[in-house]
């Protein structure tokens, strides 16, 4: 599935993703830096009644928040990652199949470790603030 959007539509397309997908909980974000995978993230977020200050985890590689129902939200960003071990040094497998949303940003770096079911969300840029969003879900179970 690809959708077009402007980046005010925002909100719009991460109620869209959450009401599509109502059963996903992991989202593995790609694309290139400055698309507004963060972005889209802290709008998903706010969908989900997140209230806490929604950032990118660049230096900590995982934040976690609380949703309306007082559930965690995961929230990585792999970008720092230097390899794959330092993934298991944080318990990966914690977060990941803890049944609670998962957003991952610079998910390639990972990409060996990932859940057999998610949703692979790519965005690109389009020109200005336009931007495509493409959703796989991915299963290879």
């Amino acid at each position: 599935m690809n959708i077009a959007f402007d980046i005010s539509q925002l909100p719009e397309v991460a109620s869209q993703l959450l009401n599509l997908y109502p059963e996903e909980r992991f989202f593995a974000f790609f694309g290139p830096m400055g698309v507004g995978k963060t972005t889209l993230i802290k709008a998903l977020c706010e969908q989900l009644g997140v209230v806490d200050n929604v950032c990118s985890p660049t230096f900590a590689i995982v934040n976690q928040y609380s949703d309306a129902s007082q559930n965690s939200v995961y929230h990585f960003d792999f970008y720092r990652l230097k390899n794959i071990s330092e993934a298991y040094d944080i318990g990966y497998e914690e977060y990941f199949y803890s049944g609670c949303y998962c957003f991952t940003e610079w998910t390639e770096k990972i990409e060996e470790i990932l859940p057999d079911h998610y949703l692979r969300i790519t965005l690109s840029e389009q020109g200005g603030c336009q931007r495509i969003l493409s959703v796989t879900v991915i299963d290879c179970v």
